[in-house]
């Protein structure tokens, strides 16, 4: 309501000191609001030294994905064993499987030599003929493709490991132990000797020096000379007495 001073209270106005009032209002408004907000005035000058509420939670998600990638390595490093032990678990088993299916063969074939033994010496005297020598060579051919393999020749070196030896001489054509007969060949397979060569070897005859006598003759020259030997004048001993008694001096005294 506007008072005038002719007319008295007048509806609809404003008083001037209302005004006046109304002008300064929003300015203490805004002076107490200003004092009071967070981001203004001193209250930020006291929270400074605090982590804010971001901060905290990215070093609590750095944590968390440190801790899982060091689980993620230990995982890794666990399945990586794990594989490791495996590959050489296979490996072994196929390794043993091997060596078991190698004996076996081995072994079936080694009691088989006795049969090629006998095809050998049939072969030999000249009666592997007809349907017999037809089934000689395919057996012959089916151990050979099981892996077996003969050795042992005329001629070639004694070697101990390979061969057996049944009969042993002296020979002028050789210069090293050899092998001059075989009597029954032997047999290898996978690299394992199954059976040695059964053979006859011969050695370099060995040379007497020329300077040594024969056996005995050294030994029957010492038993002569020591019965012959006399003394330093040439006179001869002898075992038999006197022929002209005790008493009678020798002609020669």
């Amino acid at each position: 309501m506007r008072f005038d001073p002719l007319l008295g209270a007048v509806p609809g106005g404003t008083a001037p000191g209302e005004a006046a009032h109304a002008a300064s209002a929003p300015a203490a408004h805004s002076a107490d609001a200003a004092s009071t907000h967070p981001t203004g005035g001193s209250a930020p000058a006291a929270d400074a030294g605090l982590p804010s509420p971001d901060d905290a939670e990215r070093a609590k998600l750095a944590a968390e994905v440190e801790q899982l990638r060091n689980l993620v390595a230990e995982r890794t490093a666990d399945l990586q064993r794990v594989q490791a032990e495996y590959a050489n678990y296979r490996k072994r088993v196929e390794r043993d499987r091997a060596l078991v299916r190698d004996l076996a063969v081995a072994d079936t074939l080694a009691l088989l030599l006795p049969v090629l033994d006998d095809i050998g010496r049939a072969r030999a005297h000249g009666e592997l003929e007809g349907g017999f020598k037809q089934v000689a060579e395919s057996f012959e051919a089916i151990v050979t493709k099981l892996g077996l393999v003969a050795f042992g020749d005329v001629g070639e070196p004694f070697d101990p490991t390979r061969h057996e030896a049944l009969m042993h001489a002296y020979s002028d054509e050789v210069t090293q132990p050899t092998v001059v007969e075989v009597f029954a060949p032997g047999y290898t397979y996978a690299g394992r000797i199954i059976r040695p060569a059964r053979v006859s070897v011969a050695e370099p005859t060995v040379a007497l020096p020329d300077d040594t006598p024969p056996d005995g003759t050294a030994a029957e020259a010492g038993a002569a000379g020591a019965g012959t030997a006399g003394g330093a004048d040439g006179r001869t001993t002898s075992s038999e007495p006197n022929a002209s008694g005790p008493d009678t001096p020798h002609a020669n005294a």
